[in-house]
């Protein structure tokens, strides 16, 4: 099929290369954070998901983090934040670019805005 991926409604579309980019960048950022990142203000950080530009030059790197109050999420992000740079540079080893992006991180929201629409269903449920 040479790039093309079965979509829902029997239509296709096409797994762009910004799509594989962003899986391979995600996957390779993990790896780095659980294997070679050793700054104490990151906890158990997941990279739930990478959005490179169109232009690769900047990639936002979602992440999730499990922590016991507000502090300790900003905490993670301060460590991620001073951390990009390094792991950029790992990333560049890992990765064929002509350049290799520029890294943000930023909290994945979503599952929490998940939780939050679930227990208002529930509220309205219950009523």
């Amino acid at each position: 099929m040479g790039g093309i991926a079965p979509a829902h409604g029997g239509r296709t579309m096409t797994y762009k290369r910004t799509d594989r980019l962003n899986d391979q960048i995600r996957m390779e950022i993990a790896d780095i954070l659980r294997s070679k990142v050793r700054d104490p203000r990151i906890g158990f950080v997941t990279v739930t998901s990478v959005d490179v530009s169109p232009d690769i030059r900047q990639a936002r790197v979602y992440v999730t983090v499990l922590k016991s109050d507000e502090d300790s999420a900003e905490k993670d992000l301060e460590g991620l934040r001073k951390a990009a740079p390094f792991i950029r540079g790992e990333l560049g080893r890992r990765v064929r670019l002509r350049n290799v992006p520029e890294l943000t991180f930023h909290l994945d929201q979503s599952i929490e805005e998940g939780d939050r629409v679930l227990k208002i269903l529930d509220d309205i449920h219950g009523e």
